[in-house]
């Protein structure tokens, strides 16, 4: 019990080295029996948004991967707070998890999903910093996100794989160009957003090899993969994750694909039946598989 005790005076007393570069903040820390604890609002960066909540439960193994949550909002809106509920789902599972705001795509500001990227970066290196006071290992994370944060998680753990070892997108969209998607009535819409998020003219009879690198479908490395996809997912056209699950099939990397009937964008929020039946146990699954 000592042992626990010190371990998280330590990891409470490096986390406020970061809290001591700016005054303008709401962090605050929340330590309950046998030591697990809550950190909210710890700094990762200087940017405003650049903030993360950290969930340490008790009893986990120093090789307990760490989870972590990027929120969806149609990478211009949305924060940390909306995936609060799948945190403490984990947290009474007993795993470690991190949920981050991020910097959001703005024309005006010159942030795309790029900047969103670097914000990732930037948690796992703060992370990796303090894994040794948790006892954690670093570079030991399995990346969640929803929608756009599932677009986001997909890319960045593709990219990563020696930091990735896993990831989960729920309704994330996966393809910005190819051929099936610019043909689509779902392009005629989606495409406006998808310009501004990558930064670059969108131009259908002659794309830009941009909205390729933006696609996590053109990105695919060997990182097991948990996707969910609705059928009637009208913001995330189902066929992206269809195309996803055969791109994944194709190139023989571990995954697996929930397909849910009748079920829109993001149905955790709107059928408890399905968060509680299908889509928390198949998370809990893959995190511990």
């Amino acid at each position: 019990m000592k042992k626990l005790i010190l371990k998280y005076h330590f990891f409470a007393m490096g986390c406020t080295s970061f809290l001591l570069q700016s005054c303008n903040t709401k962090f605050r820390v929340w330590v309950g029996p046998d030591g697990q604890q809550k950190i909210y609002n710890l700094k990762y960066g200087e940017h405003t948004r650049q903030k993360m909540d950290v969930f340490l439960p008790k009893d986990y193994a120093e090789d307990s991967p760490v989870v972590l949550i990027v929120h969806g909002g149609a990478w211009t809106l949305g924060k940390k707070e909306h995936m609060i509920q799948i945190q403490k789902m984990l947290f009474e599972s007993r795993i470690p998890s991190i949920n981050m705001n991020y910097r959001l795509v703005s024309k005006k500001k010159n942030i795309t999903y790029k900047q969103q990227l670097e914000d990732i970066a930037l948690v796992i290196e703060r992370f990796n910093s303090l894994a040794k006071k948790a006892e954690l290992q670093p570079n030991n994370y399995i990346l969640l996100g929803e929608s756009a944060g599932g677009h986001l998680a997909l890319l960045y753990g593709y990219q990563h794989p020696d930091q990735i070892k896993k990831i989960i997108s729920l309704s994330g969209p996966t393809d910005f160009y190819s051929p099936e998607y610019l043909n689509s009535f779902y392009s005629k819409y989606t495409s406006p957003t998808f310009q501004k998020v990558v930064g670059a003219k969108f131009d259908r009879n002659n794309i830009s090899e941009a909205f390729k690198e933006a696609s996590p479908i053109a990105n695919i490395t060997n990182v097991p993969t948990l996707l969910f996809q609705g059928n009637n997912d009208f913001l995330v056209n189902h066929r992206q994750g269809q195309a996803m699950d055969s791109a994944l099939t194709h190139m023989n990397v571990p995954h697996r694909f929930i397909f849910m009937e009748k079920t829109g964008h993001v149905p955790r929020f709107f059928s408890k039946t399905k968060r509680d039946s299908i889509i928390y146990p198949n998370i809990l699954e893959w995190i511990k598989k």
